[in-house]
Order: structure tokens, then sequence, then C-alpha cells
């Protein structure tokens, strides 16, 4: 009898600590609160988190209840987590790039770093493999894991013997005939990916496009499982024949030539979304020129190790400036800046991407600090680069119900800054703390330094 009443005082002891810890209740007082919407920030706000939710946001100074555990923020903001639409992850370790390095350590590790930058999830654009679907990403996706929420495009679809190449995409479909995707894209919908990829780009005139009769058939075929499909390109061109063949996902900037309006009715009219990854094209020539914040510990913490001796090395540089594609490069990202504008405008959802964990120069973390100061470059305003990198996001994973603003009832996901980003995007380096889930799991990539 006695090891049974033992055995009952263990069981309840549990499920009081478990109710009391879903019913654990802070108040974090007097921040200003940028809630991701694109609405002006708002100062002396009080936001109660219940668990691992925003059970209220208020004015004023209402007296809380006994059981709330009071923080004063004041002269504190906070800000949604960043969610990245377009990044690679565990196939990057020091300053190579393979298969071999796609392991639970690694990606675990990644995902920590991303976090500690504000990044709160990202989607993984097309280049995992089969380890993170055995358990893995959905445990990432439900905050099980440590470090930024996992969503995944699975494998993604290009050209035979085309680019990507490398060990780390030896996953991807890559069929020679239209009549190959049905039963490719059967096998790739029951990995429940957030999206499908394809590269289609011929990669500076260096590998042939995919057939169109192919990518009409990914896009067909992926519609069918409710699937939305993203495409790599480059050229206005394409993305024309794109858009007009039902792709839902632009997901790099257009980098030829300025958009038209054809093109702008067209994408608004259809719902397409943008991803307008300013810092993968940028990282091809910026290390050359020795922007300001390359010499930052905010910069460095992000890199592997190895990175930063290499593209600071003068052979590394030299090689860049040498380079036939320097120019054209830098123009590249002119014209990226001017159509993000154009986009931006035309009222079409822009979402922030980065292609980081890619390349060992494009430093997962921090490329999404730089996309959000590379999108205020090209004349967004901070608010709309702030909700492009987090309600947006969020609405085009479909995870806007619970991540991407800062509204009660969703979870409290947050970054909380020691200034404002409202009128200096630069600010959002200024990491006092990350928050997930209703707790602090961070002090961003500079603490305890």
């Amino acid at each position: 009898m006695k090891y049974a009443l033992l055995l009952f005082c263990m069981l309840t002891g549990t499920g009081i600590l478990s109710i009391s810890a879903q019913s654990r209740k802070i108040l974090l007082k007097n921040v200003t609160l940028i809630d991701g919407t694109g609405s002006a920030a708002r100062q002396h706000v009080n936001l109660l988190l219940e668990g691992d939710h925003i059970a209220d946001i208020s004015m004023g100074n209402a007296k809380p209840s006994v059981d709330v555990q009071v923080k004063d923020y004041s002269g504190r903001t906070i800000m949604p987590a960043l969610i990245c639409a377009h990044a690679h992850v565990g196939v990057l370790k020091g300053t190579k790039i393979g298969a071999e390095n796609y392991t639970r350590e690694n990606l675990l590790r990644e995902l920590k770093r991303y976090e500690q930058y504000g990044v709160g999830a990202l989607l993984c654009m097309g280049t995992d493999r089969p380890l993170i679907f055995d358990g893995f990403r959905d445990s990432s996706e439900a905050g099980e894991l440590p470090g930024a929420r996992l969503y995944s495009a699975g494998y993604g679809f290009a050209a035979p013997a085309s680019p990507p190449g490398g060990s780390w995409t030896d996953q991807l479909f890559r069929p020679a005939t239209a009549e190959q995707v049905p039963a490719e894209m059967d096998s790739l919908a029951r990995l429940h990916p957030s999206v499908v990829k394809m590269w289609v780009d011929d990669f500076g005139g260096s590998a042939q496009k995919m057939k169109p009769e192919i990518y009409q058939a990914i896009i067909r075929e992926a519609h069918k499982h409710g699937i939305k499909v993203a495409a790599h390109l480059y050229y206005l061109e394409d993305a024309h024949k794109l858009v007009a063949a039902g792709l839902d996902i632009i997901a790099h900037s257009i980098r030829d030539k300025v958009v038209d309006d054809e093109l702008l009715k067209e994408m608004k009219e259809k719902g397409v979304a943008y991803i307008p990854t300013l810092t993968r094209d940028e990282s091809t020539y910026i290390y050359a020129e020795n922007p300001g914040w390359m010499s930052s510990a905010f910069f460095k913490a992000s890199l592997e190790p190895g990175v930063y001796e290499m593209i600071s090395s003068r052979a590394y540089q030299d090689k860049i400036k040498n380079s036939t594609a320097y120019l054209q490069n830098k123009q590249a990202v002119e014209i990226a800046m001017q159509n993000l504008k154009k986009i931006t405008d035309a009222g079409i959802l822009v979402v922030m991407g980065t292609d980081s964990g890619a390349e060992p120069s494009r430093a997962q973390g921090f490329c999404e600090q730089w996309a959000l100061e590379s999108m205020v470059e090209a004349g967004l305003t901070p608010l709309q680069a702030i909700e492009a990198g987090t309600r947006n996001a969020a609405v085009l994973l479909k995870i806007s119900d619970r991540y991407g603003t800062l509204e009660p009832g969703k979870k409290a996901d947050f970054i909380v800054l020691n200034e404002s980003p409202e009128r200096n995007i630069l600010n959002t380096r200024k990491i006092r703390g990350i928050w997930k889930d209703g707790k602090e799991v961070s002090q961003g990539p500079l603490s305890g330094r």
C-alpha cells in the first residue's frame, strides 16, 4: 500500500509541476513594441506571457495579479523573431560544404546559431537529406529541439547535369522528361514539405535551363498535392514564363532587367510571393570592399572556423576584384534593389530570404540581419523590412496563426533589443535577449564575451 501511495504522490507531483509550468505568467512591462504587422511602434506597452504564448497586450500601469512575475523592460524594444524563407542548413562546416557535414550535431549547432541572431524559424530550400524526416524536422517545428525552428522544402528539382552540384545536392530530383515528374512528386509529397523548390536557371550561361515542359509538370503536380512551388531564377524573361505557368514563389531577385508593369500586374493578381535574396548576391563581391561590419565581433561570431581568414585574405579579395563577374555582380544587385522597391510598391508579398548556409561566405544568422539592412538600402522602410522578415514570411510558410506577429494567442517568440529599429534598422543587431515559447533562450551571439 505504501508503494502505491508513493507512486500516487510522485505522479500527482509531476502533474502539479506540469500544470504550474503551463500556467507560468510573466509580465514584460513598459516596452516599445514592434508587432510585425507593419504598424508603427507602440510605446509603454505591457506584454503578458502565459506559458508559451502571449496572453495579453495592454497599455498603462494596470496592477498585475499576485501570480505574475513582473519584469520592467523600460527602454527596451520587443519585435517578433525573424523568419528566413530561403536558407540552407547542415552542409556547412569550416570552409567547406558537403554531405558529410549533414549530421544531427551540426544541424543543431547551426539552428542554435541562427537563434542567437534573432532567427526563430527558417525554411531550408530544397537541399535537406533523409536524416531530418525521421522526426527531427517535426520536433524542431514543434519547439522540442533547441535553436531556430526548421521547416523544409525536402528534395528540390533541378535539370540533369546542371547546378547545383556537389555531394550535398545528391538527393535532388533531376527529371529528364515531364513524364518522370508525377512519381517523383508523389514521393516528395509523402514528406510533407512546406514548399517545392526547383532550379530553372542557366547559372550565368554555364548550364542548360530546365525545360519548360518539366517545370510546368512540377508546378502542376505540386499543386495537385496542395504544395506551393518556388523557383531559383535570374532573368526577367524566365519570371514571366514561370508566373504564367502558375509559379507561386520567386525565390531569388530578378537581376538582369528592371521588372515591367505586366509582370507586376500578373504577380499581384496571382498572389505570387517574392524573396529578394540580396545578401546572396552582395556576398559575391562585398568582402573585396571591406565593409565596416566585416571587422565587427557581431559578424565574426557568425562565421565558421577559418572563414574570416579566408574572406579577409589578399588572395581571396584579389580573386574577386579580378573576376570578370565582379562588375556584373554589382550591377545585378543594383537592379535587384530597384526591382525590390517596385515589387514592394506594387503591393506584392515580399518575404525575407538570404540563401545563407549554401556557401561559407553566407554567414548563418548574420545574413538575416544584413538582409534587413539591404532591404532598407533598396528603399523599404525599416518597418517594411521587419514585416518581410516576420509577418510576411509566416504567411508564406502558412504558420501565421502562431508566428510572425506579436498578438494575444500567438507564440511568445521574440527578440528583445536595447534600441528601437523603427528609424534605424541597424538596431536589430543590438540584441538583449531571444525568447522562444515564452522563455529566454539566448542573449545574442556576443553574450559572455
